[in-house]
C-alpha cells in the first residue's frame, strides 16, 4: 500500500487492517464460489473511503465452499499482526439473504461482557463483521442469488500472536481479534491506543465496577504491587493518554479514578499536559525548579535543577536543599488544581506519585479514599 503520512517528521507508510483482510478475503472466496475462478486481486473500498486492490493467496476450492487468504500488512506501524494470512472460508446456506459469520482457527473468543462482542461470540469487531456483510451481499446480488452465506474467519498464527496482544487480559481467549474502524492501519496511531483504554473500561464498566486505577505502564504497575499491595492486573494501563483516559472513564459512568504513576511522568500534570508525551513538550525541569524558588530555594539549586536531566537528580537537589516535602506538597496542589480544572463530570479524580529513588511523594486529597474504594471493590 503506497499510502504515507508524515509524524514528528518522519515518512511513515500506511497499512490495512485485519478487517480489512477478513472481508477482502470473504469477497474473494465469494466471487471464487460463484464463478469457479479466483482472482488473483480483489478490490475493496474501506470504510474510510480508501481504495485496496489486495493480493489474493492460497485459494482452495473445496465441495461446496471455498477458502481465500490475504496478507495483513501493517505498513511501518509496529504492529504484532504485521505478515499474517487472514482466511475466509465462504460456503452457502439455505437460509434466504442471510450472512453468518464466525471466527476458526486463532481468532480469540469473548469470555466476558462489555467488548465491542457478546460473550460467547467470535472476537471479530463491528466494522469488520459489516464490512464483510456489504460486500457478500453485493458478490451474491451480482450473481442473483438469494440464499445464505456462511464466513468462517481464521488465522493459524493468531493463536500464538494473541500472547502478545491485551487479548488474554481482556477476556479473548484462543487467539486475535479481527478489528478495524476505517480499515486503514495509522502507523503509530493514537487512536488505536486509546481505544484499547476503552475495552479496558469497558470491561470493569460491564462488571459493575463503579472506581477504576490507572497506571502509565510498568512502573506503576510495580509500585501499585510492591508498595499498595493490589493486583497489578486491575490497574487500566493508559501509557500517555492521562487525559482520554480519565475522560473515557467518566463517559463510562465511573464515580472515581486514581492514577499512580512515576513522578518523571506526572509531574507534567502540574504543567497542565495531560497527553505526557515528549512530543507534546517537556515541562519537568521548568515545573521542579519554579516550585523549587516557590518554596525558598537558592539560586544555584534552582539553576540545577533547571539543568539536571531526569527527575530523580532534581529531587536529589532539591531534598539537598531540605524542601522535598514542601516542593512535593507544591507540585500535587498543583497538579489537583489542574484535575479540577479538567474535572470530567462528577467524577471523583486522584494522583500518587513515586520515585524509585525517593519512594511514595504526594498524592492528591482524595487519592486515599479513592484506593480504599478500590480495594473494596476488587
Amino acid at each position: 500500500m503506497e499510502s504515507f503520512i508524515t509524524k514528528d517528521g518522519k515518512k511513515l507508510r500506511r497499512g490495512y487492517t485485519t478487517g480489512s483482510c477478513a472481508a477482502a478475503a470473504a469477497k474473494s472466496a465469494a466471487l471464487t464460489l460463484f464463478s469457479g475462478v479466483s482472482p488473483d486481486t480483489v478490490h475493496l473500498v474501506t470504510p474510510c473511503g480508501t481504495e485496496l486492490d489486495l493480493k489474493v493467496v492460497d485459494t482452495v476450492i473445496g465441495d461446496g465452499f471455498v477458502t481465500c487468504g490475504i496478507v495483513k500488512d501493517a505498513g511501518d506501524d509496529p504492529d504484532v499482526t504485521d505478515g499474517i494470512t487472514v482466511y475466509a472460508r465462504v460456503e452457502k446456506t439455505g437460509e434466504p439473504y442471510g450472512i453468518g459469520i464466525d471466527g476458526g482457527e486463532g481468532i480469540g473468543r469473548v469470555t466476558k461482557p462489555g467488548l465491542d462482542q457478546p460473550v460467547g461470540a467470535a472476537a471479530i469487531n463491528s466494522t469488520p463483521r459489516r464490512m464483510i456483510t456489504e460486500e457478500l451481499r453485493s458478490v451474491c446480488e451480482d450473481n442473483g442469488y438469494t440464499g445464505g452465506l456462511r464466513v468462517v474467519v481464521s488465522t493459524p498464527a493468531g493463536v500464538q500472536i494473541a500472547k502478545k496482544t491485551f487479548n488474554p487480559r481482556l477476556g479473548i481467549e484462543g487467539g486475535i481479534s479481527i478489528l478495524g474502524t476505517t480499515g486503514i492501519v495509522e502507523p503509530m496511531s493514537d487512536a488505536a491506543v486509546v481505544e484499547t483504554i476503552r475495552a479496558e473500561l469497558s470491561l470493569r464498566a460491564a462488571a459493575g465496577k463503579k472506581s477504576v486505577l490507572f497506571t502509565p505502564g510498568n512502573y506503576g504497575a510495580e509500585y501499585i504491587k510492591n508498595s499498595l499491595g493490589i493486583d497489578p492486573d486491575i490497574a487500566v494501563t493508559v501509557s500517555n493518554f492521562i487525559g482520554d483516559a480519565f475522560a473515557l472513564a467518566a463517559d463510562l459512568g465511573f464515580e472515581s479514578a486514581l492514577l499512580v504513576g512515576h513522578i518523571g511522568k506526572l509531574v507534567k500534570l502540574a504543567g497542565g499536559m495531560f497527553n505526557t508525551h515528549s512530543r507534546y513538550g517537556d515541562c519537568r525541569a521548568e515545573i521542579f525548579a519554579s516550585h523549587a524558588a516557590l518554596c525558598g530555594a537558592p539560586a544555584d539549586a534552582v539553576k540545577a535543577v533547571m539543568n539536571a536531566a531526569v527527575t530523580d537528580d532534581m529531587l536529589a537537589i532539591i531534598d539537598g536543599a531540605g524542601l522535598r516535602y514542601a516542593v512535593m506538597k507544591s507540585v500535587t496542589e498543583k497538579i489537583e488544581a489542574q484535575l479540577e480544572n479538567r474535572r470530567p463530570g462528577s467524577m471523583q479524580t486522584g494522583v500518587m506519585t513515586f520515585s524509585k529513588v525517593f519512594g511514595a511523594l504526594g498524592e492528591t486529597e482524595n487519592a486515599q479514599k479513592i484506593l480504599k474504594t478500590i480495594r473494596g471493590e476488587y
